[in-house]
């Protein structure tokens, strides 16, 4: 039956594949499938431009979302609108938010991985008013875009704008400090009382106790900055009352507010070589704690005062002759240490520093072991070290080192907590101390009571003789009183007007006078007269007699 099967089903295929439809390939594509094929490009279409036109999305995180709003807050760079917030959330452990924004895809190419968004709002601070546009508007997110190649989707939103825009030339270094100082972001960075920078950011670091800021110097101001620069802070006002006198230092308005940061090259350093970024520097407290801090290579020595120290503070200069040559470290340093056996009281140790950079030697040509060499030698030569006033006003004191010849062979090396001490003498107060107290001890020392014993017999004798002054006075005041004694002076008084009147009588002008003048004129006209007579009579006695002896005989004549 198989076999019989077989051979009818084959002919009835072959009649039903005469009965059947064959297909021929038409020439041209029917127009009612444009229809679906146009759907679909629209939809394709509709797809793409949604997807294009959403732009990108990226992660913001800030500590407070405080003036966001999701889906109405915007994102701008350069006051144009660029994106906008989608989404406001907590974050998963609750520490911080998280915003989704959307980023208009023209944009896409300023999310760099150094691009920096901040929150814009009105804000008052110490660089003036901004933000006033957005009392109204709302606050929005300002995207300042960077110029690293690399992409990035999530960012960090300050609350504060940055202080130096991406791309700016400059120079960015760190600045340490164990100071608590009130230094924010935005205080000015001033250059011999001109702004040159800002600081960037300022943290403190728990772990070593110190405060770190980030500070960036504008250009061309970066070249000011080198190896040898000292940064202090600059309180705004800056008054001081020291052994040097007063000292008052204004910074400009904006310091003098909120205080800011300042920096130079002390004038005993070289100018240095420039720095690369993000150099660290120290910050100081002042300018003249910066200065100190240019003295780093020094030798350490102990001085046993025995006097007060009350005036003496950590920073006092040490000098010799006028000269500063030193610091001093610590007062006081190590207190609980043992003394040496040779001091028989307890003295109170102080650290001292000599520092030679302070005399204009280079580093290089410091030697420290042959400088404290040196100071031994000197101290047997009589070099002491003495505290002495420095400011009467305030009483602080300072180290003044200076040489005693009549100290030379006193010297004995003494050590204190493996330092060694620096030999000492008592200051001028304590010099004038001691002199009293010597003086008092002499005075002490001497026998009294024979002094007190002579002087009492001296007493005596002086009590006796103004006993005998006492009578003698009161016997001239006796002789004083005598009526007959009191008569003297009239009868004196009398005697005195009579001898008046005679010499009156014996005036050029009186009579008597005159008559005498005459008989003296008289008196010279005889004796002229006179003075012939008394010749003749002196060369020949004769001629009285005689009439002239000299008459010759006369001769007679002969008759003719």
């Amino acid at each position: 039956m198989a076999n019989d099967s077989t051979p009818q089903n084959t002919s009835n295929a072959e009649n039903n594949e005469l009965h059947k439809a064959k297909s021929s390939p038409q020439t041209r594509l029917s127009p009612i499938w444009i229809v679906p094929l146009v759907a679909v490009i629209i939809g394709l279409w509709l797809v793409y431009d949604n997807y294009s036109s959403r732009g990108t999305m990226v992660t913001l995180t800030m500590d407070s979302a405080e003036g966001i709003e999701a889906g109405s807050t915007l994102i701008r760079s350069r006051n144009v609108e660029i994106g906008r917030v989608q989404s406001v959330r907590l974050s998963d452990d609750l520490s911080h938010a998280v915003m989704m924004a959307q980023i208009q895809p023209e944009a896409e190419a300023m999310l760099r991985e150094d691009s920096r968004f901040w929150v814009v709002k009105p804000r008052i601070g110490r660089e003036g008013i901004s933000g006033l546009g957005t009392v109204l508007s709302g606050a929005y997110i300002q995207l300042e875009p960077g110029q690293s190649e690399e992409p990035k989707r999530e960012f960090e939103v300050s609350d504060i704008p940055p202080v130096a825009p991406a791309g700016q030339a400059g120079l960015q270094i760190s600045l340490v400090s164990q100071l608590g100082n009130s230094l924010r972001v935005g205080d000015p960075v001033s250059y011999q009382g001109y702004t040159v920078g800002r600081v960037e950011d300022a943290r403190f670091d728990a772990g070593t106790r110190t405060m770190h800021h980030q500070v960036f110097i504008e250009e061309p101001y970066a070249q000011l900055v080198t190896d040898s620069t000292r940064f202090w802070t600059a309180s705004g006002v800056d008054f001081r009352l020291d052994a040097d006198g007063v000292r008052v230092n204004v910074e400009s308005l904006e310091a003098l507010l909120g205080g800011g940061v300042t920096f130079g090259v002390p004038e005993d350093l070289p100018m240095g070589k420039p720095v690369e970024a993000n150099t660290r520097f120290n910050l100081y407290a002042d300018e003249d704690t910066a200065r100190e801090g240019t003295f780093n290579r020094y030798l350490e020595y102990v001085l046993l005062v025995d006097d007060t120290v009350r005036g003496l503070s950590r920073g006092a200069p040490v000098e010799f002759r006028g000269v500063r040559i030193g610091t001093v470290a610590a007062v006081p340093w190590n207190f609980t240490a043992p003394q040496p056996d040779s001091r028989a009281r307890f003295a109170i140790p102080v650290l001292i520093r000599i520092e030679p950079q302070r005399l204009g030697i280079e580093n290089t040509d410091i030697d420290l072991e042959e400088w404290d060499n040196r100071f031994k030698r000197m101290f047997g030569l009589g070099l002491r070290a003495s505290l002495k006033n420095g400011n009467l006003l305030t009483g602080a004191l300072f180290v003044d080192l200076n040489f005693r010849r009549d100290l030379t062979d006193e010297y004995v090396a003494e050590v204190f907590s493996e330092r060694t001490v620096f030999p000492t003498v008592a200051g001028g107060f304590a010099q004038i101390q001691a002199q009293v107290t010597s003086l008092l001890e002499k005075l002490n020392a001497l026998e009294v009571e024979p002094l007190i014993a002579g002087l009492d017999r001296n007493l005596q004798a002086s009590e006796s003789v103004l006993n005998e002054v006492r009578a003698v006075s009161a016997s001239i005041n006796q002789l004083l009183n005598d009526p007959e004694t009191q008569a003297i002076g009239s009868n004196l008084n009398g005697t005195l007007e009579e001898l008046r009147s005679t010499l009156q009588g014996v005036s050029p002008s009186s009579p008597a006078y005159q008559e005498l003048t005459g008989a003296i004129e008289r008196l010279d006209r005889l004796m002229r007269d006179l003075q012939p007579l008394t010749r003749t009579l002196n060369e020949n006695p004769r001629a009285l007699l005689f009439d002239n002896l000299e008459t010759q005989d006369p001769i007679p004549r002969a008759p003719r």
